[in-house]
């Protein structure tokens, strides 16, 4: 019966202000608090739910005839909470950024979500369900960031570069180096001693993946790396524009200071630490030649290889104009 109700509060008089309003409890700064730290809007095409990504999504995973579908989580994403951290301390280009309903947030998330807000990078939070798909069921942590997609250089334009550069056109190129922190460390060295860019293989080679962008502490924004699908081809290529083709091998005779060629257009050969240059490479290259080391090692890393000789090039080069 109206007025005999035993609820907490049933018949208390309620100011004319909410009467006949329905008034309800408010959220306490709950809705504020969430909407803090999540940046500008992504992309359509970077969110899980849109069309646009659906459609970017199957054109981008569309298998060639015959050829099974691709799995797990591709090298433009960087997965986990340390490992997103260090990626954005890192300086690293970001295309989008995604977090977990409901993920913990302890101080690495509070820090990447302030990061986020503060450098303008889309935020996109997501059920952890669609997280775990766009990852491949990997151990995300309740955030992931995707990196864009590199833009490789073509060998014509490591040419261009080198004719438009003021001292002698100098590229590295790699050969079976399949650890991506070898070819961002190589990029790293590459712009340090003023070479143009960087060539590598298309198969059976390190590729551009955020452990790469990250070795190479912001050089990969400036130095170009072009993909090449034949690199003896490649090679030869740049020998008929005027290079000379230097290939690190421990076992050759000539030591890299001697090598000839080092003044001008030049591209030095890097090969894996473990298996060193290929046959056909071998066979490309104008000159082998190696940096003298003890006995007691075997060889040296791809990276350090290539920071060695860079400055043995340099080197020669200071010395032959005046310097």
């Amino acid at each position: 019966m109206p007025g005999n109700s035993q609820r907490r509060g049933a018949g208390t008089n309620r100011s004319s202000k909410f009467a006949g309003k329905g008034a309800t409890a408010g959220s306490g700064g709950r809705v504020r608090r969430g909407l803090r730290g999540r940046g500008p809007t992504p992309k359509a095409e970077d969110r899980p739910y849109h069309k646009a990504y659906k459609d970017k999504q199957h054109d981008n995973r569309q298998p060639r005839q015959g050829a099974k579908a691709p799995k797990g989580v591709g090298p433009e994403w960087v997965i986990g909470r340390n490992a997103v951290l260090e990626a954005l301390h890192a300086g690293l280009p970001v295309r989008a950024s995604y977090v977990a309903e409901g993920a913990e947030h302890d101080s690495r998330l509070r820090e990447i979500l302030s990061h986020t807000a503060d450098h303008s990078m889309p935020m996109l939070q997501v059920s952890r369900g669609e997280l775990d798909r766009l990852t491949g069921g990997t151990n995300h942590q309740g955030v992931a960031i995707r990196l864009p997609e590199y833009e490789y250089a073509d060998i014509d334009d490591l040419i261009a570069a080198g004719v438009e550069s003021p001292a002698a056109g100098l590229i590295v190129a790699l050969d079976k180096v399949t650890d991506p922190r070898n070819l961002g460390a190589i990029i790293r060295s590459t712009a340090a001693f003023g070479a143009q860019g960087v060539l590598i293989p298309s198969r059976r080679s390190a590729s551009m993946t955020a452990a790469a962008w990250k070795t190479s502490a912001g050089a990969a924004a400036r130095i170009p790396v072009a993909m090449a699908a034949n690199l003896n081809q490649a090679l030869t290529k740049l020998k008929k524009a005027g290079y000379t083709v230097v290939g690190l091998a421990g076992e050759a005779d000539a030591d890299i200071t001697d090598a000839p060629g080092l003044d001008g257009p030049l591209v030095l050969v890097i090969g894996s630490e473990g298996e060193g240059l290929a046959r056909l490479t071998r066979d490309t290259c104008d000159v082998l030649a190696s940096i003298p080391i003890t006995s007691t090692v075997e060889s040296l890393n791809a990276s350090v290889a290539a920071s060695i000789a860079l400055y043995e090039v340099s080197r020669v080069r200071g010395a032959g104009s005046g310097d």
